[in-house]
């Protein structure tokens, strides 16, 4: 059907043979619960048959890739366009990427110093200038009329070898040189009585007049050749004053002998020979044994700076290129919306700006979409590797507007992940002009605003897993809302809602006190936290919640109750500690960079399932013990795949990808160790259990239950045993991390940190990770939330709120209290978004 997608008979991991059309040239959100099958829908069958499609239109090299590229499970898709995914699992790991090289704009900005940058020399500072023969000739026309020019070449003469090189002079056919300031004519025997220090070849004898610019120009052409491209013009004005003036054709410093090669595009990267730190091959950092507290960054592999380089990555010549005064390290280390007001406000000459106005209206032009975006705190320097989910998806969100296309189908996975609620309708308007491109825009959203925006809704459910996979409801947002059978609905319509607490905590009585706080843009700031408390740390992405939290209370408090050697964010004086036993922070980065790690295996489920197939009696009959069913190791896994269920398969031009084991057909275990049941399922059965199916199944082993049970408490219900950590979100990792920590005995006296924990969760599993929560404050703990989600933040006993603003602007408390403390703070972003949903609380007593 013209002007739709239309999907017959899609069956990709829960989907239960659904039937769909999905309007063309639309902003659709895709939304339902955790597990419910939007990802299998939006990138799981419509991206993934796109990009099948897209490489079964390429060259027959490509196209030998198709048969190992899975098939999604779908009868027939009809209306698709070429597709790009914007996922949050899309930054590249690699050390060597920056937001710079993501977005392309450290491309251009090493154009722009190759083109436009002046080189310096890095012992003395002075400027290099680089001068054509017709430059110097215009600088030399621009002295007063009849000022005697003596055109010189400066020669590099041995003192022993100077009569040699005079007689060679001579017989070239010059006739005078200047030694030590005096001429000296040729031709007799011109040697002098004393050893020379410099040595001039004296070219041509001019005085400035009209009409001798080819002569002079000719005369420098020949000066240039023998003083090895450095040419003297020694004057004598009207007024009878004398002076040198000293001219190069090539880069380098008259005084320091500092030379450049050809300065290209190359020079500026850190990723070629050219422009890469010697010491440190372009990452700025070194890997070394364990540094001093100053040095140590907290990593997995102790790294030092790197000495030679100080972090800028560039060797010292790249970094003696200027453009007003900053060199592109100093650009790239910027807060992004500082580098739009320094290119914005460049002063350029008439000529430079001729040369770099497209390369600047490029590099603008791109900064202005990551500002749009909400991320105009970052810096084009910052590594790739360190961005959340969430703005590494804005980031490359911005690189996709800014690229133009158009009948291109973007896929989208909660790009509204990290953005505080102010900075939302701006991603929401980039979404909208990306669709008003003439493009179709297909989003995996929860929040609130982006599903009331969108133009057509689909709210997947009605519960996760193989509850899950039917399309609930459809159509505008008003449609959705009125469908009583849609949960999303119920929420939107206010039918539903995340309850606000009868009464808040008021804690303790004790505090956690941090004082002077000055962490990256933190502003020497005093902090108060009650303890046995839920409190959430809020404000505008960029204004110092993790540099406080993590950065800071975390390390401060893991140093002083664990020995842990992380060094904290610099501050004063730290108190309340000793009301803790331990901390635990758990953040969203993976459970495992390898398929091997997966729930199962993190939460310390599978040994349990291990030890339990290894009593059965046909395991014991055949001698296999625990080991015998791990997929890690020799004897029972498939030994074609390494245990690992998937073959990678390099693309070269495109992503690699990841197909079944053609052996095992990804069940990651050998015939044999298949062949043990339990109930009628091998281990490899049991892996690809949901939670919730697993917890029926075995929930008679009660150290397997009460694991099941905390993963189920999270909201993590749906997610298979075995489910790769690859391919789990932030918010999944994260929960999965929480469910270990709940697994375990709680003292009542545990600090626990989390890093926007609603990520990925609809409504309805907010409300039941409040309720986790909830249950850890009500044992005594503390338990801090860095949070945007509104429905957490009125949830909470006490709000700190950090800003007013990103980057340099913010790192000040802007208001603490209560909710309603802080919805009755004029200067609170996040007030103002508080007090306008008040409306829909049950404000408590």
């Amino acid at each position: 059907m013209a002007g739709k997608i239309v999907i017959r008979g899609a069956r990709q991991h829960n989907l239960k043979n659904i039937d769909l059309e999905i309007p063309r040239d639309r902003l659709v959100v895709i939304t339902g619960v955790s597990g419910s099958g939007k990802s299998s829908l939006a990138f799981n069958t419509i991206y993934a048959e796109s990009q099948r499609r897209y490489v079964e239109s390429l060259s027959a090299y490509a196209r030998q890739f198709l048969e190992r590229m899975e098939r999604p499970d779908v009868d027939a898709i009809e209306g698709l366009s070429p597709a790009i995914a914007i996922e949050q699992r899309g930054a590249s790991r690699s050390p060597r990427s920056t937001v710079g090289t993501l977005t392309e704009i450290y491309d251009f900005l090493r154009l722009l110093y190759a083109r436009v940058g002046k080189p310096h020399c890095w012992q003395c500072g002075a400027e290099i200038a680089t001068l054509t023969i017709e430059e110097i000739v215009d600088r030399l026309m621009a002295l007063p009329e009849q000022s005697q020019l003596l055109v010189l070449a400066p020669s590099a003469v041995a003192p022993n070898d100077l009569k040699a090189e005079l007689d060679r002079l001579a017989r070239a056919g010059f006739a005078r040189v200047r030694i030590d300031g005096e001429i000296l004519e040729l031709g007799e025997d011109a040697a002098p009585k004393k050893k020379a220090a410099t040595v001039e070849l004296v070219v041509d004898r001019l005085a400035v007049r009209t009409g001798i610019e080819k002569r002079l120009a000719d005369s420098l052409e020949i000066a240039s050749r023998y003083g090895k491209e450095v040419v003297k013009a020694a004057v004598v004005y009207p007024d009878g004053r004398h002076e040198d003036l000293v001219f190069s054709r090539k880069s380098v410093c008259l005084k320091c002998g500092v030379s450049y090669p050809e300065i290209t595009p190359q020079f500026f990267s850190f990723n070629s020979p050219e422009g890469a730190c010697p010491n440190c091959a372009g990452l700025g950092r070194l890997v070394g044994e364990k540094p001093t507290d100053e040095e140590d960054d907290g990593e997995e592999n102790y790294t030092f700076l790197c000495q030679v380089c100080k972090g800028a990555r560039l060797r010292k010549e790249a970094l003696s290129v200027l453009i007003a005064s900053k060199n592109i390290a100093e650009v790239s280390a910027m807060p992004i919306s500082a580098a739009l007001a320094c290119f914005s406000e460049l002063d350029l000459s008439s000529r430079e700006r001729a040369v770099a106005e497209r390369i600047l209206r490029e590099i603008v032009d791109r900064i202005k979409f990551l500002v749009r975006v909400g991320v105009e705190y970052l810096s084009l320097d910052r590594a790739a590797a360190t961005l959340s989910g969430g703005e590494s998806q804005r980031v490359r969100l911005a690189t996709e507007i800014g690229s133009g296309l158009v009948g291109v189908l973007y896929v989208l996975d909660e790009p509204s992940v990290g953005l505080h609620p102010r900075d939302n309708h701006r991603l929401l308007a980039l979404l909208r002009e990306l669709q008003q491109s003439g493009n179709s825009v297909v989003v995996v959203e929860h929040d609130r605003e982006a599903i009331v925006a969108a133009d057509h809704v689909i709210d997947m459910g009605p519960g996760a897993g193989t509850a899950g996979g039917e399309v609930v409801a459809q159509g505008t947002p008003g449609e959705v809302a009125a469908s009583v059978a849609s949960l999303t609905g119920r929420y939107l319509s206010g039918d539903l809602e995340i309850p606000i607490p009868e009464r808040r905590r008021k804690g303790s009585g004790r505090r956690l006190t941090i004082k002077g706080a000055r962490a990256h843009n933190l502003k020497n700031i005093d902090v108060e936290i009650p303890l046995g408390t839920l409190t959430c740390v809020t404000g505008v992405s960029g204004s110092g919640k993790s540099s406080l939290v993590i950065d800071t209370i975390y390390r401060a408090l893991a140093r002083a109750l664990h020995g842990s050697e992380l060094e904290p964010g610099p501050y004063d004086e730290l108190s309340g500690d000793q009301f803790f036993d331990s901390i635990v922070s758990i953040d969203q980065n993976p459970i495992g960079r390898t398929p091997r790690s997966n729930p199962a295996t993190y939460t310390d489920l599978f040994p349990h399932i291990r030890d339990l197939f290894a009593q059965l009696p046909e395991a014991r009959m055949r001698g296999f013990g625990p080991g015998r069913f791990s997929f890690n190791a020799k004897g029972g896994r498939c030994e074609a795949c390494q245990g690992e269920g998937m073959v990678r398969i390099e693309m070269h031009f495109l992503p690699d990808v990841y197909v079944p084991c053609a052996v095992c057909r990804g069940r990651r275990y050998n015939r044999e160790t298949l062949e043990i049941l339990y109930k009628g399922r091998s281990i490899a059965d049991v892996l690809d259990l949901t939670v919730n199916e697993a917890l029926e199944f075995l929930s008679s082993f009660p150290a397997i239950r009460r694991r099941l049970e905390t993963l189920r408490d999270v909201g993590m219900g749906y997610v298979r045993l075995g489910q790769p950590a690859t391919t789990l979100s932030g918010g999944e990792a994260q929960r999965i991390k929480l469910a270990r920590e709940l697994s375990k005995r709680s003292t009542g006296s545990t600090l626990y940190i989390l890093d926007e924990p609603t990520t990925g969760l609809h409504f309805d599993d907010i409300r039941k990770l409040l309720d986790v929560l909830n249950r850890l404050a009500d044992a005594g703990n503390t338990v801090l939330v860095i949070e945007h989600n509104l429905d957490m933040i009125k949830a909470a006993d006490f709000v700190l709120d950090l800003g007013p603003e990103g980057g340099a602007a913010g790192g000040e408390v802007v208001a603490c209290g209560t909710p309603e403390q802080v919805a009755a703070a004029e200067n609170s972003y996040t007030g103002r978004y508080l007090k306008a949903c008040a409306n829909r609380w049950k404000i408590p007593q």
